[in-house]
């Protein structure tokens, strides 16, 4: 009797609601960013632009995805196989010699990626001088020219194409370019985050302690403000070998000094609040208050104006590598490749792609930016 009791009563509960993954209040603010067209569907245009250039190497890659030799199953674009195995002698096997393939073909199989060049491949076949036009300017007969059958060749087909041209060392612009769009989203993302990281917290201790601390911190970043960053990275770059790394850590030193004025704001603004006093009448720590109760209401400042930040990250990228103070020289990037649109004239290919990846990539960023500022805006999130 007690479990048949127990059985109607359990029965009879209202089922446990679960929790929802957003809250209502992020709900609204996720409506409100949906609301705005243009920055929603540019979010989901770069997140694929972006997530498909993560997998570069399955894209544009002068190695094949994958190959079967003498029953052996190969993966070329993840493991560098010494060119002994095939029957050679160097040390790094290059897929696109004859022989190489023709042996491979001959005791199995090769998958090639839809295009057959790396960031770094250089066309040996180019029909013309580079920079070579884009390869469907040509008719067959010139586009194969350079290759031993001409059209016939086995090598002439639509991955060995050139589909945006080459630069001025033979080397293919779509695939670099597909490169070069990964390397500035991942610096812009990596800047922006560690600048947030550092801005946020240093803007933090300032509006929360106020004072004497708020006063220094402040002379501080004055001082630390006006240092040219572009002399400095003059002195780097003659001391130091460029690089990614190199490049980055120095952008970093002054790029968080653009977060402390918005999150310090914040700070001052509510450290006084009635909960912020009741936090402290109860003996909470000033860690927890700051980090838990104080940051994010100071974070809906700071996420609108994320976008904005990498938007600014990428093109200092740009610029610096256009004036030759970026990345080592032979790396995929964009401000690379505008700066041969300049220089060659008579290849508008070079400077119109980078031109048009750039204004893309930026665009996108921006009407983000703005969807973002919408989403957060509380007299749209609280009507």
């Amino acid at each position: 009797m007690a479990d048949a009791v127990m059985k109607t009563n359990a029965q009879s509960a209202p089922a446990r609601r679960r929790r929802p993954w957003l809250s209502p209040l992020n709900q609204r603010r996720w409506a409100n960013f949906k609301a705005n067209r243009r920055g929603y569907w540019s979010l989901w245009i770069f997140l694929f632009l972006f997530i498909a250039s993560l997998f570069a190497e399955f894209i544009a890659n002068d190695k094949p995805v994958i190959a079967s030799y003498k029953g052996e199953i190969l993966f070329p674009v993840l493991v560098a196989y010494p060119e002994e195995k095939f029957g050679g002698f160097y040390a790094v096997t290059d897929y696109r010699d004859p022989v190489i393939r023709d042996e491979i073909e001959a005791n199995g199989w090769m998958i090639w990626p839809p295009i057959r060049y790396s960031y770094r491949t250089v066309n040996n076949a180019v029909p013309q001088a580079a920079p070579s036009k884009p390869s469907w300017r040509y008719d067959a007969a010139t586009r194969c020219g350079q290759y031993p059958q001409g059209a016939a060749d086995p090598d002439c087909i639509t991955g060995n194409w050139n589909w945006l041209g080459t630069d001025d060392q033979a080397r293919d612009v779509l695939a670099r370019v597909i490169y070069g769009f990964r390397v500035s989203v991942l610096f812009g993302l990596t800047l922006t985050l560690g600048s947030a990281v550092i801005g946020v917290s240093a803007g933090a201790v300032q509006g929360y302690f106020g004072g004497w601390v708020d006063l220094l911190f402040q002379r501080f970043i004055e001082i630390w403000s006006a240092i040219p960053v572009l002399y400095l990275l003059l002195i780097v770059a003659a001391v130091l070998p460029p690089g990614f790394f190199i490049l980055l850590g120095l952008m970093l030193l002054f790029s968080w000094v653009a977060f402390v004025g918005v999150v310090r704001a914040e700070f001052l603004r509510a450290r006084n609040f009635e909960y912020v006093n009741a936090a402290r009448a109860l003996g909470v720590s000033n860690r927890t208050i700051m980090f838990r109760h104080l940051l994010p209401n100071a974070m809906v400042a700071t996420l609108t104006f994320l976008p904005f930040i990498l938007n600014g990250s990428i093109s200092t990228l740009t610029s610096l590598d256009f004036l030759g103070f970026g990345l080592p020289p032979g790396s995929a990037s964009l401000g690379e490749m505008l700066k041969q649109g300049q220089r060659y004239l008579n290849a508008p290919w070079l400077g119109i792609t980078g031109f048009v990846t750039l204004s893309i990539m930026l665009s996108l960023l921006i009407f983000i930016g703005e969807a973002t500022r919408d989403a957060f805006d509380p007299r749209k999130t609280f009507r």
